[in-house]
């Protein structure tokens, strides 16, 4: 018979979020803690996404983390923005720099999560069958972490090889001499195409809708920069903390409408050329306003007819069914040049969808293309996919995914009625994905922790948000997100990628800096929205 493994904390999850939870539940508050990572490596998205060309679109002196000045004063980043192999590097010096590694088990998903009314503890089942208890359970499972491959019609009849960029071979992938089918031009496939274009003997792209992108501007990083910007990082990282993105993005410039027309074409050709996503926030009022946000989604226009010989390709790289910003924004080398290029095709399915994957290729619109291989950059069913992937069932066994049926619903982002001593890291009703990641994850496990420290002093055995405070966060997020463009958009921000799922914005739109004090106030009112049971209020009569 096996024996139930007993812990103070259970995290799922090694990437960024899992690591620092590790250490802070661990070495700060000297927890017994376990973590269950279902790769073998640290790292999370990162361990993942491993595609051609691969990279973060938040620069990497930011995009990493400030909680310990050794750490960031120690690691040299070679470029602007960090490519996933040394983002992967990044947090494997992590693992080892603070041992992480001795209380991660690796090759292990977490099946199911259920908790004992009576104990006021969590069971975790494991795939292997095998169980683990603890008092709190902590998910960090990323928002971008179910990858998803829609169900083509004769998909399993191709025999070539296939590959989605969120679960890309470690040992890579050889293109050369191949001819290539790339299903999707949302990050993912924006970021591999030009890369798989300069190897493949013929790359076709398959779009349904265009993206906005703009160019990185990659560059190495010089050793004056990075001292530079070391020895500001304690001022840095504050900006960082109040900033509405969790970014050194500068300020905007005015309203669009009221800036005169030469100074305002200026600041979008100066961002243009600075590269980077602070190109949308050139004005205050891009998602808030249809007709500032044409000015910027216009000037997108105009570049891309610019760089793509091809009129008509260029027509169909323009994206005209949303408004720019309201879909995560790309940030690309070389996208739109890589369709001046003899060998890539661009096939618009936007009339003519997929009609089935045949052995040799994909049919569209009657006509067959044919393709050695083919790779599926169709993203993710983000935010609340990887939650539901888990059978989390709370009081009287009502499952999570049961609760988010129409659309998820927690406190503050972090926390879920009828869940009690369930954390979540950047969950929905978050900024999470509108952010820099790492400053939101930060954020919410330093949160996390000092619940828990607060709980631990206090006697406190069970933390559980309640039911009201839920609902009126629940409203807030959606008012927040009525006020915007946002919701036009057809975006995995809404869940539209996903057959089925509610439309629902998930991300909270009140910023970063605004988001961190209304936590902090929470805290601060002795956890104001939170039932907290002490011991002996669940105490079992002998």
């Amino acid at each position: 018979m096996r024996t139930t493994r007993k812990y103070d904390a259970i995290v799922i999850g090694a990437g960024f979020a899992g690591m620092y939870l590790l250490h802070r539940l661990r070495d700060d508050l000297g927890l017994s803690v376990r973590v269950y990572e279902r790769g073998d490596g640290v790292g999370g998205t990162w361990y993942w996404n491993r595609y051609p060309g691969a990279r973060c679109d938040v620069e990497s002196m930011f995009y990493s983390y400030s909680f310990s000045e050794e750490l960031e004063q120690e690691w040299e980043w070679t470029e602007r923005y960090p490519s996933q192999p040394e983002i992967l590097s990044y947090a494997n010096h992590v693992a080892d720099r603070f041992r992480l590694r001795e209380d991660i088990e690796f090759n292990t998903s977490v099946d199911g999560a259920r908790y004992d009314d009576a104990t006021d503890t969590w069971t975790v089942t494991l795939d292997d069958g095998s169980q683990a208890t603890a008092r709190y359970l902590v998910t960090a499972v990323g928002c971008l972490s179910a990858s998803r491959v829609p169900d083509f019609e004769g998909i399993d009849s191709f025999t070539g090889p296939t590959y989605h960029t969120g679960r890309w071979p470690h040992e890579g992938v050889d293109f050369s001499g191949k001819r290539v089918a790339v299903i999707g031009t949302g990050s993912s496939g924006i970021q591999a195409i030009p890369v798989i274009a300069e190897q493949a003997a013929h790359v076709t792209v398959f779009q349904r809708t265009p993206n906005f992108s703009v160019p990185a501007r990659n560059a190495p990083l010089s050793e004056d920069e990075q001292r530079r910007i070391k020895a500001a990082y304690r001022q840095l990282r504050a900006d960082a903390r109040a900033s509405a993105s969790g970014g050194g993005t500068p300020p905007a410039l005015g309203k669009a409408l009221e800036v005169d027309e030469e100074l305002r074409t200026s600041e979008l050709d100066r961002r243009w050329a600075a590269g980077g996503a602070a190109f949308v926030s050139a004005f205050d009022d891009t998602v808030l306003d249809e007709a500032a946000n044409r000015v910027s989604a216009e000037y997108v226009h105009e570049r891309i007819r610019e760089i793509v010989k091809d009129p008509e390709v260029a027509e169909l790289l323009c994206p005209k069914d949303h408004p720019i910003g309201t879909k995560r924004i790309c940030v690309d080398t070389d996208y739109y040049a890589t369709y001046n290029r003899d060998n890539v095709t661009l096939v618009s399915l936007r009339d003519n969808p997929i009609e089935r994957i045949t052995s040799t290729g994909l049919r569209v619109g009657g006509i067959d293309h044919e393709a050695d291989a083919i790779v599926f950059a169709t993203g993710y069913d983000a935010m609340t996919g990887p939650l539901n992937a888990i059978d989390i069932r709370g009081l009287d066994g009502i499952a999570l995914r049961d609760e988010w049926a129409d659309g998820p619903r927690t406190y503050l982002g972090v926390a879920a009625a009828g869940f009690p001593n369930l954390f979540m890291v950047t969950a929905p009703g978050s900024p999470s994905v509108l952010s820099n990641m790492i400053v939101s994850i930060e954020q919410h496990v330093d949160w996390i922790t000092d619940a828990i420290a607060h709980a631990l002093r206090a006697g406190i055995v069970r933390i559980e948000a309640e039911r009201q405070a839920q609902d009126d966060w629940v409203e807030h997020v959606n008012e927040a997100a009525s006020h915007t463009l946002y919701p036009r958009a057809a975006s995995w921000y809404m869940g539209a990628n996903i057959p089925g799922k509610p439309r629902v914005f998930m991300p909270y739109l009140g910023g970063v800096g605004a988001y961190r004090k209304i936590c902090d106030e929470v805290a601060r009112a002795g956890y104001r929205g939170f039932t907290l049971t002490p011991a002996a209020a669940t105490a079992q009569p002998a």
